[in-house]
């Protein structure tokens, strides 16, 4: 059988493409970093091209997607997408980032990073970093069912009929679950298979396969294990060298799969034979069209490439030769192929008189410029291909590179937290390492709490270089404000009077405007096209809101009235359904004094509307979005950045508001909690408990007694319920604060030593550990 070779490279994408779908012969899906998803139309077949459209822009990353085809109830077919933000986007394969979702199914407390179609057409699946899966009514829209049991993120699913379904996750073990045992809207495991790494990627094995497995799955060690359904492993595959991402079912019964190192691998029976490398480090996913047998790669390059065994699907020579020269001419980080000896390695001459021993064995070449060259076998061309240059780290050699069109020193692969793709940290020698940390952080919407790991690695990764004005001390905004702040790592000796009180108010305020715009204008073309001319934007009101696109884009404060009360009337006036992006626009001006002035004639405060516009106007028989609850709360906790918030929570009556706001997201007072374990939304509130907390410490007698022992209250819930680490670590902060201020030998006070052990208990991290041990000596 012919070699699989270049058909086609769509580019658009401007970040990694973190998932393919090949959905027909004529349409291929994406969803990338870059906050979007697309579709490729075929608009010529010899040699191929495509055309393509942006089907959603989000605010966030995409990781997953789907894609039911077109039937009688959905004539179009329907591409559903998801990834950081939680929710998934269901929408016609023929949308528009300015049209409407079909539907938004909201559920999940963490990244969405696997999604697939049940057969028969009636359910999907998602799997989340909240350790769950899901199972949605295609005809409801709702969850079905929760698939319980893992300990860690869930990173694949595999449905193997209408009623099975298989889930791979970060802890190391795959379950399968009986879609018919439902008991309380939960599905436990049939059966759990226990492995020694974690699993990354699940697929189907064709019936017929020599080695008669039922599944595939894949590991961060590289290796393809063949399963049985009743847990018996009948096979391994080997080849890949590092982290494999993806796999998938060819026609002809092979398996494809493609990994961390740089190459999709084609598998007949137990033997690789054909390896392709891509001139990108991480090739993210790999889908295979069921029909014509091509297969589809997305990669950390932001390209897509389909492969092709047909010869009038190929591409043209020149491509082909252009493709072959990027493979050869990329280079490869010394790090990914570990240590390499040059006095070692053999000469160019090897390459003409030894064969390889297997399909994409690799063989290091020192060249005779004393450069380091990689060398792959094709078993298929019986040739060894050149793959590329083997580099040093950028910076230490004097080499620059490019990343989003400016040359840097440095370009780091960095991974803030297991599961999460790498993100990229660029830096100079000449830049202070907190500086660039902080706008890594900014760039990528990360917790203030990663600043010193970010800086301290940047450090670590330029090997001591004296960078910048290091000599004066950091210059980037420090996580707690002061330079003698608790830092992640310390010894508890060296940090225990330096972390608590805190003393600095927290914000949310990094946001990415245009996709928040976007969704309100088309938001409000909808109501201007059903004739709600009481609550669309007319021109006078789309102007003052284009007033505010330019100062929240250029860092400015709002100062006028028009510009407050345009985004509060959005917020409380609008569909209970269209708030969110009002909201978070809301979140973002919360920061300045003109929004803590707003009164109106229903509401005395921002702090009564925030909570209002999230908690009231729920269809009947609905609940609370958790997600409007979220920018309530991150819009809460910016207000206490300027000096007139700080003033409106000092009023007894605007303090218990938001302490009752917070019973309500708890669920403390008889009805069920709000996203009992959303990260972000419990983040945004644990915060405005930080705030809270800071206010009455720096300021004794701001804060009532009352709304202190009512969020000591609400912490003592959270600390005896929640596990996130951030999530812990940040209730630690506001507690041993608060502890503080109320005194140690306060009832209250005492009631919170349990959940304080119990936390330190059930979170391994170090810096929990760390502070709860602090909180505790605070009540010795």
């Amino acid at each position: 059988m012919a070699d699989f070779k270049l058909s086609v490279q769509l580019v658009g994408h401007s970040a990694d493409v973190r998932h393919v779908y090949f959905a027909a012969p004529n349409l291929i899906l994406s969803a990338a970093r870059d906050c979007t998803v697309r579709a490729w139309n075929q608009t010529n077949t010899s040699p191929p091209t495509y055309e393509p459209s942006v089907t959603t822009q989000g605010s966030e990353f995409y990781n997953s997607l789907t894609y039911l085809p077109p039937s009688s109830d959905h004539p179009d077919g329907l591409v559903i997408a998801a990834g950081t933000d939680t929710i998934i986007d269901v929408r016609k394969a023929t949308s528009s980032p300015s049209d409407n979702a079909e539907r938004l199914l909201i559920g999940h407390a963490r990244n969405v990073c696997a999604l697939a179609a049940i057969p028969g057409g009636k359910y999907i699946v998602s799997g989340s970093w909240d350790k769950t899966a899901r199972i949605w009514s295609i005809n409801k829209w709702e969850t079905e069912a929760i698939l319980a049991g893992h300990e860690e993120a869930v990173w694949d699913v595999l449905p193997l009929d209408e009623t099975t379904v298989i889930t791979a996750s970060a802890d190391k073990n795959i379950r399968i679950y009986d879609l018919r045992s439902v008991v309380g809207g939960e599905v436990q495991p049939k059966s759990t298979i226990y492995t020694s790494d974690v699993i990354r990627a699940l697929c189907q094995v064709p019936k017929g396969h020599p080695s008669g497995a039922d599944f595939a799955s894949a590991s961060n060690d590289g290796v393809i294990r063949l399963w049985k359904l009743s847990g018996q492993m009948v096979g391994e595959l080997h080849g890949h060298e590092s982290f494999i991402y993806a796999l998938a079912t060819l026609p002809s019964g092979e398996l494809v799969s493609s990994g961390e190192d740089r190459t999709v691998r084609i598998w007949r029976g137990a033997e690789c034979i054909q390896t392709i490398t891509h001139p990108a480090i991480s090739v993210w996913s790999v889908s295979v069209c069921s029909e014509n047998g091509d297969i589809v790669s997305g990669a950390s390059d932001g390209v897509i490439r389909i492969f092709s065994r047909s010869p009038e699907r190929l591409a043209s020579p020149d491509t082909l030769a252009q493709f072959d020269e990027s493979v050869k001419s990329s280079s490869i980080p010394q790090q990914q192929v570990g240590g390499v000896n040059k006095e070692k390695l053999p000469g160019p001459d090897f390459l003409k008189n030894k064969s390889g021993t297997k399909e994409g064995q690799v063989q290091m070449i020192i060249e005779e410029d004393g450069s380091v060259t990689a060398h792959q076998w094709s078993m298929g061309q019986q040739q060894w291909i050149n793959v590329g240059t083997v580099v040093d780290a950028v910076g230490s050699s004097g080499r620059k590179v490019e990343y989003n069109g400016q040359s840097y020193d440095y370009v780091f692969d960095v991974a803030i937290e297991e599961g999460q793709p790498s993100l990229k940290l660029p830096f100079n020698l000449s830049e202070n390492p907190y500086t660039r940390a902080q706008k890594f952080i900014d760039d990528n919407e990360l917790s203030q709490n990663f600043l010193d790991q970010v800086a301290q690695f940047i450090v670590a990764n330029t090997q001591g270089t004296t960078i910048g004005q290091g000599a004066e001390g950091p210059s980037g905004p420090d996580p707690y404000g002061t330079e003698s702040r608790y830092r992640p790592g310390d010894s508890l000796c060296d940090s225990r009077t330096k972390a608590l009180p805190q003393r600095e108010y927290l914000d949310i305020t990094a946001a990415k405007y245009e996709p928040i715009f976007k969704k309100i204008l088309s938001v409000n073309s909808a109501l201007v096209a059903a004739g709600r001319k009481d609550h669309s934007l007319n021109p006078p009101a789309q102007e003052v809101l284009s007033g505010v696109k330019q100062k929240v884009e250029t860092n400015q404060p709002m100062t006028d009235e028009a510009s407050v009360n345009l985004v509060a009337m959005m917020c409380t006036q609008w569909d209970y359904s269209d708030r969110l992006a009002p909201l978070d626009l809301l979140r973002c001006i919360a920061t300045s004094p003109a929004t803590s002035k707003y009164k109106s004639s229903k509401f005395d405060s921002p702090i009564q509307l925030v909570i209002s516009a999230a908690l009231e106007g729920v269809p009947i028989g609905g609940q609370p979005n958790e997600n409007y609850a979220m920018m309530a709360a991150r819009t809460i906790a910016n207000l206490f950045k300027s000096a007139e918030g700080r003033k409106l929570f000092s009023q007894p009556s605007e303090g218990l508001h938001v302490v009752s706001f917070i019973d309500r997201v708890l669920g403390i007072g008889g009805e069920s909690a709000i996203g009992p374990y959303n990260r972000n939304l419990l983040i945004a509130l644990t915060t405005v408990m930080i705030n809270f907390a800071v206010l009455a410490s720096r300021e004794p007698g701001r804060v009532s007694t009352n709304v202190q022992v009512r969020l000591l209250t609400a912490l003592a819930r959270i600390l005896q319920k929640q596990t996130e680490g951030e999530v812990v670590f940040r209730a630690l902060v506001a507690a041993g604060t608060l502890i503080t201020v109320i005194g140690k030998t306060t009832p209250e006070a005492k009631s919170l030593s349990s959940p304080i052990t119990l936390s330190k208990d059930r979170v391994s991290e170090a810096r929990v550990k760390e502070i709860a041990d602090e909180c505790l000596a605070l009540l010795r």
